[in-house]
């Protein structure tokens, strides 16, 4: 168990210093003054979260980042707030009130969905919540307009799931329990699963990309929203509820998440063979970016990658022996 276990760089900038500017901008958006803010935990970026009271008593959150202290950052705001307008209004998702954009920061004003991120590692209930969640997001196809605009799965994955063809075979991915050993004694087979899994991923459902604890929060009746919405894509219904069992995993990696796939219907539609070849392309891109040096302002992200790719391979090994049954 890995009680405490938590995912983000802690690192986040509290609201009282933001630029003048862009404090004043997200007020414009609300139509009042903020009185309170309060910093949310959790994420990667260096930028700014926090959850506002304007003098009215409306709630809002508000997350900013500049262009300087997180380029990549600044990037997935803009596409996030691209995104978000175009979702059904039906979805479990935070709205877009205004996008601020000033002295090289970018700032997204959004509803404030009351609730928590959920406890980790994972409760039976929460899970389950969870995955009704993310199975009410992929139950009906995309629209036209909403395939338009966002990828194929299948082509917003490829660059993760090329992490084993990356990955120099001389250089070790350094992973505890032999398994960086294990890896490179079957690196041939997990390229041609990660290459093979390109073509299991297709569908025309809404696909978040990010399903994870902290881009969840449990509400006040134990529903569950999903939050942060960048790399949105159209594919595979059961992608996102496959890969936050991957979530499960890294908080506990004696979880049985195989009996969880046999009775949630967030599962219907996927094989033993999509299951291995997914979980190589994600444990792949794991493991070879675990290897690289840490991005400016972002100081734990690699062992967070690292530990993603102990849990991934984890239950990839467990897995193992369906290859040849």
């Amino acid at each position: 168990m890995n009680e405490g276990r938590q995912l983000g760089g802690g690192n986040r900038t509290p609201w009282s210093d933001l630029p003048a500017s862009v404090r004043t901008g997200i007020e414009e958006v609300l139509g009042a003054p903020v009185v309170d803010a309060r910093s949310q935990s959790g994420g990667f970026s260096p930028g700014s979260a926090d959850r506002l009271v304007i003098t009215d008593g409306r709630r809002a959150f508000a997350k900013a980042v500049a262009e300087t202290a997180d380029p990549d950052a600044h990037h997935i705001h803009r596409a996030e707030s691209r995104i978000l307008p175009l979702l059904p209004r039906d979805l479990p998702v935070p709205r877009l009130l205004g996008v601020v954009e000033t002295d090289g920061w970018i700032a997204l004003v959004l509803t404030d969905i009351e609730g928590r991120h959920p406890t980790t590692p994972w409760l039976p209930a929460e899970l389950d919540r969870a995955l009704d969640a993310l199975a009410a997001i992929g139950a009906e196809p995309v629209s036209a307009g909403l395939a338009e605009v966002l990828p194929p799965l299948g082509t917003a994955v490829a660059p993760l799931f090329g992490g084993w063809a990356r990955l120099d075979p001389t250089d070790s991915p350094r992973l505890p329990d032999g398994l960086d050993t294990w890896c490179l004694d079957r690196l041939d087979r997990l390229r041609t699963l990660a290459s093979e899994a390109l073509e299991v991923v297709g569908g025309d459902r809404l696909v978040h990309l990010d399903a994870r604890a902290d881009n969840l929060l449990v509400r006040p009746d134990g529903s569950v929203a999903v939050l942060d919405w960048p790399w949105a894509a159209v594919g595979a219904p059961w992608f996102d509820a496959l890969t936050l069992l991957m979530n499960v995993r890294y908080f506990d990696p004696g979880a049985d998440v195989d009996a969880v796939i046999a009775r949630h219907p967030a599962f219907t539609g996927l094989t033993g063979a999509a299951t291995l070849r997914v979980l190589a392309g994600l444990a792949g891109f794991f493991a070879e970016a675990g290897t690289r040096p840490a991005p400016p302002g972002l100081p734990t992200l690699r062992r967070f990658q690292r530990d993603q790719a102990v849990a991934t391979l984890g239950w990839l090994r467990e897995r193992w022996p369906d290859l040849d049954g």
